[in-house]
Formats: structure tokens, C-alpha cells, sequence
């Protein structure tokens, strides 16, 4: 049972990497980048699949020889979902992977050397439809930007941004989007809401080297979180020293949260105590496991005893209210005479998940885009 999203979003101007929409409205996309050796194509191609299988909308893979782009020929033939290329200096490779069919060039113009470099970069991307995506990082940001300002600050990174897009904007190009990001959240938030008075174009939001699984989720979500609440960012990536698949799921799971797009299902679970009939942990955790092959959005709810379980039931698709030897069993917010045994409740809930997945599929019940 979804809720409205109360959240007004920032307006901006709609751009298309590949053939997902960015901006102006579109669903938030959810990247990631690979972190294998873009050279070894069987390893890059798998990553890409599992990214994409977890839902990832577009994945970013770091071009840095022309090796690298010979590679990003085959790897971009065997890719099932979108690909930018990570450049940074040599223009002559942004040439290459815009002649092997890139759908967006991560490149900052001001970095790769003369203006008939930079034209020549631009009018490919011109001629091809190929947006070109902004990156500025707190780690490295010019050498005379850090110098005036003596450490990376909110107008640091802005003015470092808007030195590329004034670039951009001089060569007649706006099919670009920006990302000011830093490993610091308050940094990072600041410079995204100073940005976004600025320009027109989306934002990638991202709160950068973030750290690993558990600490770097927890800075995503406060980062993004704050922006995203605020209607501030129309792309994402978790930036974590972890399977770029984390990566994934983690961003789901604050869009998720915020009500803004919702992909599988999502677990109210109570944190348990010892008022709980069954393993509430345990089972929150199988199911995790089994289901993660289900894209419909649902509320599922597991609740350990009778204090807030039937609460929590009644607003949920599934619900499950904690009680001795069988626990109450709900559909659609309705108490269900079936109880289920507290011994077999993963295979149960599983079963009963997966029904009403097929029913509100046959029904088209109207859903938040995957």
C-alpha cells in the first residue's frame, strides 16, 4: 500500500543516457560503477549484468588507456543497460568511445587540454547524442581554485563547476548534467544547493569515497537523503568500498524510504525484543535473501508480537503479527483466519508473497516505476 510523496522536485532540464530519461520529472536512476580492470572484458561485462540484474539503470566504467577503450567496444556490445565512460585528460579517448556508441562521456572540459581539444570533444558528443556529465570532486579541485580558497568549501566546488559549464555553455552545449561532489556530507549538501540555483541541468548526486558497507551507507543516506528531501538531485550513486551490487541496493533503499521510487519490497520489521513468538531476525533476513528477485513494489510486514504488529499489518500488502506457537497472518490490511506456524514461517511468507506479487501484476495495479 503506497503512500504520496510529498516532496516537490527541484524542476530541470531532461537529458537521455541511452534511453533512460534524466531530469525534468523523470524516476531518479540508480547507478553504479564497475571496479574491475576494464581491459579484462569478461570481468566487466559479468559486473555489468549483476549491477543490472540488482536494478541499476546505468553503470559507469573508468576509461583511462586507449587500451581501455578497445575494451569499452566490447564491453558496451555486451551491455544490457546504459554506459558512461569515466575520462579524465586525454581527449583522444572521448573521440574513441564516442565512435564506439557511449551513451554519456563523464569528462570535465576543462581538463583536457586547448579549446579545439574541447570542441572537438563537444561536437562529437554533439553529432552522436551523447550527454556529457560534469564531475567535480572535493579531492581535486584546480590548483588556483585551491590556492584562492585555501581548503575545498561550498563556493570552491561551484566555482569550480561552473568554470566547465561556462565551457560548455560557450560551445552552444546543454545536454549535460553536474555532479559537486566531497567525502565530507555537509560539504557535499551545500555545494548541491548552491548548484542548484545556478543551472538548469539535472544533478548526480553522490557523496564521494564514502567509505565501506555499513559507514558509507549511513553517509549516503544522510547526504542524499537531505538533498533529495529538499527535491534537489534526478541521479545517484553510492559511492562504497564494497560490491558495486551494495552500491545499488543501498540507493534504492533511500529512494525507497523517501517514498520517491520503490523497486521489490520493502521490510517493516520490528528490531526485536523479548515480548517475540518467532526468530524475527532470521526470518527478516531469509526472506531478504530469497526475494530479492522480485521488482514489484510491496509493503511487507514482520512483527515480532501483538503490540505493533497489527498496527503495521493493516497498512501493508502482507503482514505478519507475532503471537504464541501461530502468528496472525494479514493481505491487504484484513486479518486472514489462517495463522501461520511460528516453525515455518519463511517458506509460508515466501509463498504468500509471491501469490500476491503475480496478483497485483495481473491486476496492473498502477506502481511506482521499477
Amino acid at each position: 500500500m503506497m503512500h504520496e510523496n510529498p516532496i516537490k522536485r527541484r524542476p530541470s532540464r531532461r537529458i537521455y543516457v541511452g534511453n533512460v530519461p534524466i531530469g525534468d520529472g523523470a524516476p531518479i536512476a540508480v547507478q553504479s560503477m564497475t571496479n574491475t580492470e576494464t581491459t579484462d572484458v569478461a570481468a566487466t561485462v559479468k559486473q555489468i549484468h549483476a549491477i543490472a540484474a540488482a536494478g541499476g539503470d546505468i553503470v559507469r566504467v573508468s576509461v583511462p588507456t586507449m587500451d581501455a577503450a578497445e575494451a569499452f567496444k566490447l564491453i558496451k556490445q555486451q551491455s544490457p543497460v546504459p554506459l558512461v565512460a569515466d575520462i579524465h585528460f586525454d581527449y583522444r579517448i572521448a573521440l574513441k568511445v564516442a565512435e564506439y556508441g557511449v551513451d554519456c562521456l563523464r569528462i570535465n572540459p576543462g581538463n583536457i587540454g586547448n579549446e579545439q581539444r574541447i570542441r572537438a570533444v563537444v561536437d562529437a558528443a554533439r553529432d552522436r547524442g551523447i550527454p556529457i556529465r560534469i564531475g567535480v570532486n572535493g579531492g581535486s579541485l584546480e590548483r588556483e581554485i585551491q590556492e584562492k580558497y585555501g581548503e575545498p568549501t561550498p563556493a570552491a566546488l561551484v566555482e569550480s563547476a561552473m568554470r566547465h559549464v561556462d565551457i560548455l555553455d560557450r560551445l552552444d552545449f546543454q545536454d549535460f548534467k553536474v555532479s559537486v561532489k566531497a567525502s565530507d556530507v555537509f560539504l557535499a549538501v551545500e555545494s548541491y544547493r548552491l548548484l542548484a540555483k545556478q543551472i538548469e541541468q539535472p544533478l548526480h548526486l553522490g557523496i564521494t569515497e564514502a567509505g565501506g558497507l555499513r559507514s558509507g551507507a549511513v553517509k549516503s543516506s544522510i547526504g542524499l537523503g537531505m538533498l533529495l528531501a529538499e527535491g534537489i538531485g534526478d541521479t545517484l550513486r553510492i559511492s562504497l568500498a564494497a560490491d558495486p551490487v551494495e552500491e545499488i541496493k543501498v540507493g534504492f533503499d533511500i529512494l525507497k524510504s523517501l517514498r520517491i521510487r520503490s523497486r521489490g519490497i520493502n521490510f517493516i520489521a520490528c528490531p526485536s525484543c523479548s515480548r517475540q513468538e518467532f526468530d524475527v531476525i532470521g526470518t527478516v533476513n531469509a526472506l531478504e535473501q530469497r526475494l530479492e528477485d522480485i521488482v514489484t513494489p510491496m509493503d511487507v510486514s514482520i512483527i515480532g508480537c501483538v503490540v505493533n504488529g497489527p498496527g503495521e499489518a493493516m497498512v501493508a500488502e502482507v503482514g505478519l503479527a507475532g503471537a504464541k506457537n501461530k502468528s496472525g497472518f494479514y493481505l491487504q490490511g484484513e486479518r486472514q483466519k489462517e495463522r501461520l506456524d511460528n516453525n515455518d514461517l519463511v517458506d509460508q511468507l515466501e509463498r504468500h508473497i509471491r501469490a500476491r506479487v503475480k496478483q497485483l501484476e495481473a491486476e496492473q495495479i498502477p506502481v511506482k516505476q521499477a
